[in-house]
Parts: C-alpha cells; structure tokens; sequence
C-alpha cells in the first residue's frame, strides 16, 4: 500500500474524466448524446485491453460469472453516462460536475433500499444536507421555483439529476459484482457493455463528425479509459476511503476548464450548492472509513474461531 502513490492515481484519473467531459461538451451542440457514448466506450476498449495484457491480467479480465450482473451495471451506467452527456450542451461543465455529486448520495439510499445496508441517522442527515446543495444548485434553473428560467437549462437540469440516478443504481450493481467479479472484469464488460447498447441509438439521429469533432471524440475515448485505468489503479494503492474524497477535486478542474475552454463563470449560488454537496459527501466517507476501521478493531479482538 502507497497512499500517496493512490492519490496521485487519483487525481490523475478526476483530470484525465474532466478532460473527456470538456471534449464531449465540445462536440454536443452537433453530436448526439447516444453517439459520444458510442466513441467513450469503444474506444475505451484498445486502452483497456493493452492494460489487461500489459498486466497479464487478459485471461481473469475477460472471464466473467455474472454476465446478467454485468448487463444491468452496463445499462444504468450507459443510460447515467447518456444523461450527462446529453447535460452538457444545457448546462456549464462545472454544474454538471456539481450536480452529478447527487449519485454517491443516492448510492446510500439504494444501497439500504436493494442490498439491505445499513443506513443510520449520521449517514441520513449527509444525504438531506447534500440533497439541500443539490436543490440550491438547480433551484435557478427551475421554472418552478424561478419565473426567469430558461426552459432549456431546466431541461439540462433535470437530466443531470435523472444521470445521477442511474449512476447510482450502477453503483449498486457494481457492489454485488465486486463479490465474485475481478475489478478489470467489471471495467472491461462495461465498455463493452455500453458500446453495444449505445448503438441501439443509432435511428435517433446520429451525424458524421467534422474532423475536428472525430478527433475530440476519439481522444475522449481514449482518455476514458486511461481515466479507468489510473482510478483503478489508485484502488490498488491505497484504501478507498483514504483516496474517495479526491473525487472532489474534479471541481476545481471543471471550474478551471469551464473558465478557460466555455467562458462559464460559476454563480455564487452554485458554488455554495456544490459545498454543501462535497461536505456531505465527505463526512459520509469520514463515517464510512470510521466504521471501518471499527469494525477492524473488533474483528482482532474476536478470539480466534469465532
């Protein structure tokens, strides 16, 4: 174990994810969000497969025991990875980043609901704290709530919230999968996975790319996978709650990006939205890591063959 070495990985793998999304929202006033998966994942594929090989992992990451397990994990991600894209031709970058916090929230909630964990009142009151966030951040773009909005961004707004959603469900299918399914496994049947289910989009108005929007696109699949490849590889360095919380750290870079690349000026209320989100996220993997380390403790306390 190398914590450092694991946050490097890390952050290395939140630039590399934030660059992909900056190259989708590029190409999303003319690309369809179903053909920017298409591109995200196939060519995710060579980088992986290099990666499996270079590890002499080819054989246990192509060798699957759950192949329904992987479809659905497959299809909520692609449908949660679509949402977004499609997000980004509505909305700036860093409020996509920001609202998309909502799925490891959800997570908590879907987890309890479908796998039966656990959720006490600490765990809860994160999640309406960083459910509070969420609603300062799209509050003005809600018609609803804001007579001035765009329709639009309300519309871009929504679909942010409904990728979270399935973000999450993915999440939780990846939770029963990491029971009897190899990491490399799950990264590769998931490319694989939402390549063939983002051709069923194909009808619905796909268009041939300018070369530049096929270069942007191509890349963006190519740094996808090596974003997969470094984040899991972090996981392989150092304990998940130890490097979770520089997940967070994307928003300073879709800030960043944001300003420079789109001229998107974050507002005070989304900053203050997305701190309230962040906080909550982190103090869940603060509890998580704590109860983990509990239960540790009183696993060596147990007297042996019990």
């Amino acid at each position: 174990m190398n914590p450092l070495r694991g946050i490097a990985l890390k952050i290395i793998s939140v630039l590399l994810f934030i660059t992909m999304s900056a190259m989708i929202k590029a190409t999303s006033e003319h690309i369809p969000p179903g053909e920017a998966v298409f591109f995200r994942s196939f060519f995710a594929i060579p980088v992986i497969l290099i990666w499996l090989m270079w590890r002499r992992e080819l054989s246990t990451g192509l060798r699957t025991r759950n192949p329904f397990g992987h479809f659905w994990r497959g299809l909520m991600g692609t449908m949660g990875m679509g949402l977004g894209f499609a997000a980004l031709a509505y909305l700036p970058l860093p409020e996509v980043t920001a609202i998309g916090y909502t799925a490891p929230l959800l997570t908590v909630i879907f987890a309890a609901m479908f796998l039966g964990e656990e959720v006490r009142a600490f765990r809860i009151t994160c999640v309406v704290l960083g459910m509070a966030g969420v609603l300062i951040i799209v509050s003005p773009r809600l018609s609803v709530l804001n007579s001035g909005a765009n329709p639009a961004e309300a519309f871009g707004a929504m679909m942010v919230l409904s990728s979270a959603v399935f973000s999450a469900l993915a999440q939780v299918f990846v939770r029963k999968l990491v029971q009897t399914e190899q990491t490399a496994t799950i990264v590769f049947w998931f490319s694989v996975t939402a390549t063939l289910l983002s051709l069923v989009t194909l009808p619905y108005g796909w268009v041939v790319p300018t070369g530049t929007e096929a270069a942007l696109l191509v890349t963006a699949g190519l740094i996808g996978g090596l974003g997969q490849i470094f984040l899991t590889s972090s996981y392989r360095s150092a304990d998940a709650s130890v490097i979770a919380p520089f997940d967070y750290v994307s928003m300073l870079f879709a800030l960043l990006f944001g300003w420079f690349f789109f001229s998107e000026v974050p507002t005070v209320t989304m900053l203050a939205g997305a701190a309230l989100v962040i906080t909550a996220g982190v103090l869940i993997i603060w509890r998580e890591r704590k109860l983990g380390l509990e239960r540790a403790r009183q696993r060596k306390a147990m007297p042996p063959g019990t």
